[in-house]
């Protein structure tokens, strides 16, 4: 039926049509005449949450498509989409690694006292051996060694799947980005092992020079937690670009260095199953039992060769791309979980299920499979098994005297910030500040100094390069890096807290210009603006009038603008129009309404009345806002802001925007949640980095 052939909806007039569903039992319905907002009332102004009527308000709509419900306590973290978009690879797996700390933390203690208590017991469970063979091949070595080479495959699996992710979709995606941590990562392995040959000189123990290189990513950030500033996600990535390049650089060392007694034609059988893997990745093989039985391969012929077969979880994790999910395959996705839904049938919950799992790209199926094992499992049963040391006065004083403990923890101390930091230095210098590190100086110091928590692959070199008491040594020189890092980590914050607050900004947030991830900037001829025109931070949402998640963020949206008076707010179209029914007449409505100078009205009644969306109710919605009802209801049936709607949804795509709602804040993209406290940060953060902005 046409829009305009429709009776206008009276004020309190129910929108249900004859034959539509009631709303679910317990449901509120709406008041009688509930007052819409009035022509011409300021666009800024925030209207008073109405209790329950608000806090449902973003449920109701879903009823005929209970594929976007909202799940218990996902109000201001979810997007109507299907895939995993709750927020980027990054942030989880900072806040994995973040997280897991704790637990790596627990093992490592759990492992010095065991060894202190009862060495015996301790050494006895670890030179347990374990033999796997199938047919005429068989692998035989101890728990030690199958948590050494085996299980810590997978930790550099994950570490291979974040570079990859970095270098597809993160900070390094712009290629020119990379010198910065390439050169830190770098310069923080060649101080720390120059130092480490100078005071081991002319001794046998120089050939274990590779203990002293490499961060551990898990325990700097978990640390840096602790002890470092709040809300720096700057800082983190910072750290966690710079940590990719020396765990790679680190793998790389242990394969070509401390592997011995290679077998030459096992290593060309392993480099062959690899191949294969890349083989498979470029024809675009989607079955995993193919890389799974490529990876098995590959790891038991660099097994047999002598080369440490963990380098098979890094190239593995290296050859996955990474990429934002695609709006033609969400939708491809829930039009078969449509069809399951018709027809559930095991046939159509296959295809379902298959379609919503490469919908997300296989670097993210990857990491959400492995890297919660590797941090909260392996990690740690790494640390339970390499830490144990029998600690004594005699001990000590005998291995501060020694020349491996005294290198691996000068070379960590002074090394790691020296060489990051200098490196940094270097590159800004000679670029002219084209090209400089995304964080402060201040933060780039004490990434640094945190860059001196080794333990985890620092371990790993040590258990190939030493034996008996130099292993112990070296331990010893590990663990007490680790601790004076966090240490100077801790000064070198609590100094910069004191710096006044423009230098203190500059300090730990730099100069660096960000990555845009809005594809489009921002228009003020024809983006729909609300609150200053002018204002230096300016927040961009993509949302759907349908979408649940949208009602649930508006009241965080009017706060935020009732509180900073220096925000402009922009709303573009994104109707996910295979969920949401009446999301593109809505959209095309509240673009009639806005060629009579009342979009934002029309948006606030739109979000307001979100089960109530079909022509007669937008109709309605006209006639109560004041609008010309004929000229409104004839734009609808002739469809005449389709156009409008589409280059908003244009510009999704372009961005990689796939579900709703999806901010924007100063050009770059908001993860995580959308309540009022997490947008008020991430205000603040843009209006200070605006204020410092050259």
């Amino acid at each position: 039926m046409a829009p305009d052939s429709l009776p206008v909806r009276r004020s309190g007039e129910p929108a249900r049509e004859s034959g539509e569903p009631a709303r679910e039992s317990g449901e509120p319905a709406r008041k009688s005449g509930e007052p819409a907002r009035k022509s011409g009332e300021p666009p800024g102004s925030a209207e008073p949450v109405r209790g329950e009527r608000d806090t449902v308000q973003g449920e109701r709509g879903t009823a005929r498509a209970a594929l976007t419900r909202p799940a218990p306590g996902a109000a201001a973290t979810g997007r109507t989409a299907w895939g995993r978009h709750l927020q980027t690879p990054l942030r989880q797996f900072l806040r994995t690694e973040t997280g897991s700390a704790a637990v790596l933390l627990a093992a490592t203690i759990t492992a010095l006292i065991w060894a202190n208590v009862d060495s015996g017991s301790y050494e006895s469970l670890w030179r347990t051996e374990v033999s796997l063979h199938v047919g005429g091949f068989g692998v035989s070595q101890d728990l030690h060694g199958w948590l050494n080479n085996g299980l810590m495959t997978f930790f550099f699996l994950v570490i291979g799947l974040e570079a990859r992710r970095e270098f597809d979709m993160g900070e390094l995606r712009e290629r020119r980005r990379m010198a910065v941590p390439l050169l830190a990562g770098l310069g923080g392995m060649t101080v720390p092992v120059v130092i480490f040959l100078a005071v081991n000189a002319g001794q046998p123990t120089a050939g274990g020079w590779g203990t002293a290189m490499s961060t551990d990513t898990a325990f700097a950030l978990g640390m840096l937690a602790l002890v470092g500033p709040k809300n720096a996600d700057r800082l983190r990535s910072y750290l966690l670009t710079f940590a990719v390049v020396d765990d790679l650089t680190a793998i790389v060392v242990i394969a070509l260095v401390y592997s011995h007694h290679i077998d030459v034609p096992a290593l060309l059988a392993g480099l062959a199953a690899l191949g294969g893997v890349f083989l498979a990745r470029t024809a675009g093989l989607r079955h995993g039992v193919v890389y799974a039985g490529l990876g098995v391969a590959a790891w038991a012929a660099f097994f047999k060769s002598g080369v440490d077969p963990a380098v098979t979880g890094l190239v593995i994790g290296l050859l996955t791309p990474a990429y934002p999910a695609a709006r033609s395959d969400l939708e491809q996705a829930t039009d078969r979980v449509r069809r399951f839904r018709e027809q559930p049938t095991p046939e159509m919950a296959r295809a379902a299920s298959i379609s919503l799992s490469e919908s997300i790209s296989p670097n993210g199926r990857l990491q959400d499979t492995f890297h919660p094992w590797a941090s909260y499992l392996i990690v740690p049963l790494f640390a339970l098994a390499n830490a144990g040391l029998v600690i004594s006065a005699t001990f000590l004083e005998h291995a501060f005297t020694s020349p491996v403990t005294l290198g691996i923890l000068a070379g960590y101390v002074v090394g790691k910030p020296v060489g990051t930091a200098g490196a940094a230095w270097l590159v800004t210098t000679v670029s002219r500040g084209r090209l400089r590190p995304p964080a402060g100086w201040a933060s780039v110091a004490g990434a640094g100094t945190i860059a001196g928590v080794g333990i985890t692959v620092s371990l790993l070199i040590a258990s190939l390069a030493f034996h008996g008491e130099q292993l112990d040594e070296a331990k010893a020189g590990v663990l007490a890096a680790a601790i004076v890092a966090a240490a100077l980590t801790w000064a070198v914050f609590q100094v910069t807290s004191m710096l006044p607050k423009p230098i203190r900004i500059r300090a730990l947030l730099g100069t660096a210009t960000a990555i845009i991830d809005l594809a489009a900037p921002v228009d003020l001829r024809r983006d729909h603006v609300r609150g200053p025109k002018a204002a230096p931070v300016t927040v961009v949402e993509y949302g759907d009038f349908e979408c649940p998640f949208c009602g649930l963020a508006e009241p965080a949206i009017r706060e935020l603008l009732a509180g900073f008076g220096d925000v402009r707010y922009v709303w573009r179209h994104l109707p996910l129009t295979d969920v949401h029914p009446h999301a593109q007449l809505a959209s095309e409505a509240a673009e009639a309404a806005a060629a009579q100078g009342a979009f934002w009205e029309m948006h606030d009644m739109l979000l307001r009345h979100q089960d109530a969306l079909r022509p007669a109710d937008l109709v309605g919605y006209a006639a109560a806002l004041g609008l010309d009802v004929e000229r409104f209801a004839r734009d609808l049936r002739k469809h005449v802001y389709t156009s409008r709607v589409a280059e908003d949804v244009d510009t999704a795509d372009l961005g990689g925007v796939s579900g709703t709602p999806t901010f924007f804040v100063n050009g770059q993209r908001h993860h995580g949640a959308y309540d009022i406290d997490s947008l008020s940060q991430a205000v603040r953060t843009a209006r200070a980095v605006a204020a410092i902005a050259p």
